[in-house]
């Protein structure tokens, strides 16, 4: 079986070494959850979609999110019914309801955030000085990697 050095060598090697160490992080990241928080993966992304962005209509929480529209609603009825996010009309547009994060919606996102950022830390903390340095470098082009089309 050729290194990791080896299969890495090429793009395509690159990429799938890439996908397996990225999804392996986000599963683990996705583990170190509050345990008591009772929202899934995809409302607590809603939320930080909001947090980013601030107040969002269905339609472009749907698009960030890359989901349908129907789906959307589901979700922010379900955040809305537990008091996650607000809704209001639109003053520009009567016709337009717009999402927001509430107080609570706020405290659980961050509460969640503090928690996987304290346990990435303690994994970071393990690496060299010069590895750190490295993912420096590498994190804001695996954000361009995943945010741009």
């Amino acid at each position: 079986m050729p290194s990791i050095e080896a299969t890495t060598r090429t793009d395509s090697g690159l990429a799938s070494q890439l996908r397996v160490s990225l999804m392996r992080l986000s599963r683990r990241l996705r583990n170190e959850r509050q345990p008591e928080n009772p929202l899934s993966v995809a409302a607590i992304s809603v939320l930080g979609t909001l947090r980013r962005n601030g107040e969002c209509t269905i339609g472009q929480l749907a698009a960030h999110e890359r989901v349908q529209p129907p789906s959307m609603t589901r979700t922010v009825n379900c955040l809305v019914e537990d008091g996650f996010v607000v809704r209001r009309a639109s003053e520009h547009d009567g016709r337009q309801v717009l999402v927001d994060l509430s107080d609570k919606g706020a405290a659980v996102l961050a509460a969640d955030r503090r928690r996987r950022d304290a346990w990435l830390t303690r994994r970071l903390h393990e690496l060299t000085h010069e590895e750190r340095d490295i993912l420096r470098k590498a994190a804001p082009l695996i954000d361009r990697l995943a945010t741009e089309e």
